[in-house]
């Protein structure tokens, strides 16, 4: 399988002199997605964690009801790239087809196998209330996720996202170029866990876009925590689906845009 980070060499230009040498850097490969033969979309992303980005990305961007529809998952290494093989059971392979034969363009990073503006814009299901956070609790679930990062100690170029629970700590990361798939595969990753992020904190390293608050909405859970902004449209799509959004997490504190009653002494208003 292709390495996840590649020693190349380069040269530096610096005020204090010049050097050569080598840098760490992530890969980045096209990855084919199919469902029983049939081609839904290619991402580029970090070949690593292929199985977990299978699996939760077939349940975030709503190809699947559950990882049960899911039969089997061959990981199948190309010249070009490495196409991902998913095989549904009988029914939802049935429904997929169906579907797939009403698309009627490209797809692309995000919104993958999107017909309409209508599905596009459509709210996430409406997340579990969830357990009630300290601002400690919070700025302990952000700080937990930065020593884990093993890809981006060594390459400074990728995202990761983690879930935190309060009794267990920072219990699964995964990282990855895409700040999208990063989030798939560790909706895939807690899914093969047999966990969902119900009773914790989905912990980001990138700004929150609407599909960041759509994917999290898929895997149930209830409260982000980012550490840069938002959009306007993820704010409003996180208080239509009664998810917290906590982002601009740095060192001295975090800002709460919706849902601030699961974070203990949050102030009442925010923008919706």
């Amino acid at each position: 399988m292709v390495p996840p980070i590649v020693r190349v060499p380069r040269s530096v230009y610096r005020t204090a002199g010049n050097d050569r040498g080598e840098r760490a850097i992530p890969e980045e490969t096209a990855i084919a997605f199919t469902f029983n033969t049939a081609s839904y979309a290619v991402m580029m992303a970090t070949p690593q964690d292929l199985e977990d980005f299978a699996i939760g990305f077939s349940l975030t961007e709503g190809v699947v009801p559950s990882s049960n529809a899911i039969e089997g998952v061959d990981i199948v290494e190309e010249d070009v790239g490495i196409e991902l093989r998913i095989w549904l059971k009988a029914p939802h392979a049935a429904q997929f087809l169906g579907r797939r034969r009403k698309m009627a363009g490209p797809t692309g990073c995000g919104l993958c196998g999107i017909e309409s503006l209508v599905e596009a814009m459509r709210p996430p299901p409406a997340v579990d209330e969830g357990l009630v956070f300290t601002p400690d609790q919070i700025m302990t679930a952000v700080n937990s996720l930065f020593p884990r990062q093993t890809l981006n100690h060594e390459t400074r170029a990728v995202h990761a996202a983690g879930f935190w629970h309060p009794a267990r700590g920072l219990v699964t990361v995964r990282e990855d170029v895409g700040r999208h798939n990063a989030l798939d595969k560790l909706a895939g990753a807690l899914v093969r866990e047999n966990a969902t992020a119900q009773q914790g904190i989905v912990v980001l390293t990138s700004r929150v876009s609407v599909e960041m608050v759509q994917k999290s909405a898929a895997i149930h859970g209830p409260i982000i925590v980012a550490v840069s902004a938002p959009t306007a449209l993820a704010v409003r799509m996180a208080s239509a689906a009664g998810m917290t959004l906590v982002a601009i997490a740095r060192k001295d504190g975090f800002e709460v845009f919706s849902h601030p009653h699961r974070v203990k002494g949050a102030l009442s208003s925010y923008v919706a």
